[in-house]
């Protein structure tokens, strides 16, 4: 089954933690262990995981991204969102955690991030799980 995260974002480009959604789905479904897959539907957003801990890295991800690839570049892609095509496919679309006791497992100061490269917009994750038997 496929479990389904809904996302307003606020700007053009923003990082949402969405540790604490993917940790409700593992325990809602009362996994202890298993994999977990988090998928991105959208071609102008992305997956990451990283520094939870200080919002200042969300900040510098943000802003490096957007010094590297400019909103008002030359591109060939017309809509106005070319540099968001290019950002969340050089980010990726998902992300795959192992589960154990319960829990993701994650690096001492790692969440999970909904990177949206394209907002304000309304978006979903997609998240499944495969448990072991």
């Amino acid at each position: 089954m496929i479990e389904k995260i809904r996302i307003s974002t606020k700007s053009r480009n923003e990082l949402v933690d969405i540790t604490g959604e993917i940790k409700k789905i593992i325990e809602k479904r009362k996994v202890k262990s298993g994999v977990i897959h988090i998928f991105c539907p959208h071609t102008t957003a992305a997956i990451t995981i990283n520094e939870n801990y200080d919002p200042s890295v969300q900040d510098d991800i943000s802003t490096t991204l957007a010094k590297l690839i400019p909103y008002r570049g030359s591109y060939s892609h017309t809509e106005g969102n070319a540099d968001a095509h290019i950002k969340a496919a050089i980010v990726g679309s998902s992300r795959t955690l192992f589960i154990e006791d319960g829990k993701p497992c994650f690096g001492t100061w790692q969440g999970i991030f909904f990177c949206e490269f394209d907002g304000p917009r309304t978006r979903e994750v997609w998240v499944k799980i495969i448990e072991n038997a």
